[in-house]
């Protein structure tokens, strides 16, 4: 098959969160598996700064945004074996960030993404390049969907072309004021019940999932939470009404990347085999952090965006308790100020056992990965996860709550029907975490147990071989939608 992946960011071309590790990852065991995949994404100003290399290629689009002729201009990298094309539009995509500044998102985003949808579609026309399945991520590429289904929907070129649209996270939608349209060039008979509009707003990912031919999330857990009123972010009808079409697919985890035995970045390299570099690893972890180096001492590790999602409330209203208990407490991590004055508060009031690091320092964190003995995830909620992946490789325990990818990889030694790697609560409240943390700490002190846990989790495969088939079944139940063939 040829498969095209969009999205508005690709590891290790640009990245704010999980959608760039799956975007960069996936395609690359799709092409392992015999297909012709290629990226497309926009070419941002961090990526020409990351050193990547690029290449101008000759072809350009022109696109009209907000009655104004703008023009995309392709250049080309690559992923290995896989083409990268980003669209180049310096007014656009010359920017220090992605998606907004910390003040705010861009003002102009609906005419920066609508531009690159239109340029994904003009360019692999002009490119002679026909997929057999188009895969968007995000609301940032919504539009391409929609286009299809609505301007393009009598064009030959894409006539026989499957659509499949991906939910990360649904709380990111896309929302922008009515105006937004005529500057998307879109026509007001998009803005009704059955298409972009929403509660009166223009809701970009309300378009992607019903236009696409099928939609995607990234866990069976969380394709259920998001058909609720709990969880459906105000969505939950139109995707109940896409029932049919809706797939939730783990993620997962590029094992090429976290490998604590090949890991340049960690302290001591260990394997499921052979255990004892994990301990060299704590120990030189609890020394960089300025904690007491003792073996025997349950040490917590985290690495997140300190954000509502991530379970800081519940954090901020346990680190007391932690500060007093028999235990250590490492976090990686950035975000809203409520969180970090609750953390320079406690450091502040004498607590010794508990180490914050403020920012993203990518040699830091597979340093906590290897050298933390669990790994906390308290999340509200979570549509996939790769924290708790990624421990487990690293033989880190993960404790976490019952949510979304937490609940469909984390088995707590409670659950009846599954054989336990972690820790898991169900109430979002602080006592529930701490009891869960309460458990962790007492199953610590029983080594055997422990290690059998350890080895539990970096024996399992949530690799991405185990979903790629997942998505290619889909992608043939997307194509025979259009009588093509895989």
């Amino acid at each position: 098959m040829k498969i095209l992946f969009v999205a508005s960011e690709v590891t290790p071309f640009a990245k704010t969160g999980g959608l760039a590790d799956v975007a960069g990852a996936l395609p690359k065991t799709l092409k392992a598996h015999g297909h012709d995949v290629r990226i497309m994404m926009p070419f941002y100003s961090v990526v020409e700064k990351g050193g990547m290399a690029v290449r101008k290629g000759r072809k350009s689009a022109s696109v009209i945004i907000d009655g104004v002729e703008k023009k995309g201009f392709l250049r080309q990298a690559s992923l290995g074996e896989i083409p990268v094309y980003l669209i180049e539009n310096k007014e656009y995509f010359a920017r220090e960030e992605l998606y907004g500044t910390p003040s705010g998102d861009y003002p102009d985003n609906a005419q920066r993404f609508s531009f690159f949808c239109r340029c994904v579609l003009e360019l692999l026309k002009k490119m002679d390049f026909r997929p057999d399945i188009i895969h968007c991520h995000d609301w940032q590429t919504a539009l391409i969907p929609h286009y299809l289904k609505h301007e393009r929907k009598h064009d030959p070129f894409f006539a026989k072309t499957g659509v499949i649209f991906t939910i990360h996270n649904l709380a990111y939608q896309g929302l922008f004021p009515p105006e937004a349209l005529a500057t998307m060039g879109l026509s007001k008979e998009c803005f009704t019940i059955d298409g972009l509009e929403f509660y009166g707003k223009v809701n970009l990912l309300k378009g992607g999932i019903v236009t696409a031919d099928l939609v995607t999330t990234v866990s069976e857990a969380y394709c259920r939470e998001i058909q609720t009123p709990e969880m459906g972010c105000g969505l939950h009808g139109v995707l109940q009404n896409r029932k049919d079409d809706l797939v939730g697919i783990l993620n997962g985890l590029d094992y090429d990347e976290w490998n604590p035995a090949m890991d340049k970045e960690i302290m001591k390299n260990y394997s499921h085999a052979s255990l004892s570099g994990k301990m060299v690893d704590k120990i030189g972890l609890q020394r960089l952090m300025g904690l007491v180096s003792a073996p025997e001492i349950p040490l917590f590790g985290m690495v997140s965006r300190m954000v509502a999602q991530k379970g800081f409330d519940l954090i901020a209203e346990v680190l007391p308790t932690m500060a007093k208990a028999p235990m250590q407490f490492v976090l990686l991590g950035n975000g809203e100020e409520r969180y970090l004055k609750a953390f320079k508060e406690i450091k502040a009031a004498g607590a010794r056992n508990i180490s914050f690091n403020s920012g993203f320092d990518h040699s830091l964190a597979p340093k906590i990965y290897a050298g933390s003995d669990m790994f906390l995830m308290p999340s509200f909620f979570e549509p996939c996860g790769l924290g708790q992946l990624i421990a487990m490789r690293y033989g880190t325990v993960p404790v976490a709550r019952r949510t979304g990818g937490l609940a469909d990889s984390v088995f707590d030694p409670q659950d009846a029907d599954k054989t336990p790697n972690g820790f898991l609560f169900e109430e979002y409240t602080p006592e529930a975490l701490w009891e869960a943390m309460s458990r962790a700490m007492t199953a610590y002190q029983d080594k055997v147990f422990w290690k059998k846990l350890m080895r539990r989790g970096m024996s399992s495969d949530y690799s991405w071989q185990n979903s790629v088939n997942k998505y290619l079944e889909l992608y043939r139940r997307a194509l025979a939608r259009k009588g093509g063939e895989a």
